[in-house]
């Protein structure tokens, strides 16, 4: 039983909430006087659901790009302390027999249990719009390749960005919507009628809107004014206010709506890691004072950027309240990878996927499948809670 704290519910925030956990699983929410049985008592905190990510690299210094099994798991467990109970391993281009490889490594810890599912971040991307990815590995899109990848993901590969502008661009997302996978519009130098057709074929979800894509122009409005005015399209966004500025975050979340925000980290193997060189796929990464970019031109290069800090900047730099915060950090992750019967908020019958937070608005303790997630640094993250989280028998 845990009391004591401020509870994000699905349709509203209960001052006096608790919930009641057996099995691994949330068995009532409520409010007002909790049922007498032991408790935790987290003084005061919010309680939110356990963060979803849908686009993650690496963490705590691994890459999932790395075929070490200890690498990946590193990745999992640092974003795993910072309240993200679900993830995606994504993976940036590189050739597809190295790609084949990567994604038989990142399965192991999807039939582990410990990620959702992989992503693949190309390589059917733009050279105009590449980022970080290596030109020399990207290609266009064909039937036989695509099978392939699908084939070594044997159904755990859940989403794939393309640039649909590319020559067989179109009949991909069709090949990837008809087999059950997300197609996300990304990297691309396309004009708005290269991009309907897309979403018109099945085209699901814009990645990392604004970033490596054909700007929003007045006359022009490209990828950016497409797939952010249409609904049926979910737009991913990068909330480190590095990636994309406060006032244009505001204005995309209010735009998309609750129903179509997500927030995503795209965070690289720097993340809660030291600042110093790194490698994201085949490129040399600079990192300082956080910020990740080439070490060949100063482009961004991915995030470091955790799930908890997204969900802070959402709230108190983006001007965004605490309910449309959750749903783009937990509720809508959770339904665009078809697993809201399963995790993504604070109800009955869900997994006992939660975050706790301090008053502001930082980790102190993080519940997954009913179990403490253990951290020994997470005593420096619960500063502002006075007296800390106490456990007391009812």
């Amino acid at each position: 039983m845990i009391v004591g704290g401020r509870v994000v519910a699905p349709d509203r925030v209960l001052d006096d909430g608790w919930l009641a956990i057996a099995g691994g699983k949330i068995v009532q929410v409520g409010s007002g006087t909790p049922p007498d049985i032991d408790r935790v008592d987290v003084d005061g905190c919010l309680v939110v659901p356990g963060f979803v990510d849908t686009h993650c690299h690496g963490g705590g210094g691994g890459s999932f790009s790395s075929a070490n099994p200890e690498e990946l798991l590193r990745a999992v467990r640092a974003h795993r302390r910072h309240g993200t109970t679900t993830m995606l391993g994504s993976l940036v281009s590189d050739p597809i027999p190295v790609l084949r490889d990567q994604i038989a490594a990142l399965r192991e810890l999807v039939q582990e249990g410990e990620l959702a599912g992989i992503h693949l971040e190309g390589p059917f991307i733009s050279k105009a719009r590449c980022g970080a990815h290596d030109p020399a590995t990207l290609i266009e899109p064909d039937t036989a390749t695509v099978n392939a990848l699908l084939a070594a993901g044997r159904g755990d590969i859940r989403m794939v960005t393309l640039a649909p502008e590319l020559h067989g661009g179109i009949k991909a997302v069709r090949q990837l919507a008809e087999s059950g996978v997300i197609a996300a519009i990304g990297h691309t130098d396309g004009v708005e009628d290269q991009i309907i057709p897309a979403i018109d074929a099945g085209a699901s979800v814009a990645t990392h809107l604004f970033n490596a894509m054909r700007p929003l122009h007045h006359r022009e409005p490209g990828p950016i004014g497409a797939l952010l005015d249409d609904e049926r399209i979910t737009v991913e966004l990068i909330c480190d206010l590095v990636h994309v500025h406060p006032t244009v975050l505001r204005l995309a979340a209010h735009h998309a709506g609750k129903g179509r925000t997500v927030l995503i980290t795209d965070a690289m193997s720097a993340t809660d890691a030291a600042d110093g060189s790194y490698i994201l796929g085949r490129l040399e990464v600079d990192v300082r004072d956080g910020v990740a970019t080439l070490a060949g031109n100063g482009s961004l290069a991915g995030s470091t950027l955790t799930m908890d800090a997204a969900f802070r900047n959402l709230v108190r730099g983006a001007g965004i309240d605490l309910l449309d915060a959750v749903r783009a950090t937990s509720g809508r992750p959770a339904e665009l990878l078809g697993i809201a019967d399963r995790t993504g908020s604070l109800r009955a019958g869900l997994a006992a996927d939660l975050v706790v937070l301090d008053r502001d608005l930082r980790p102190v303790k993080v519940l997954r499948q009913g179990e403490w997630v253990e951290d020994d640094a997470a005593a420096t993250l619960s500063s502002a809670i006075e007296g800390g989280v106490s456990v007391s028998d009812g």
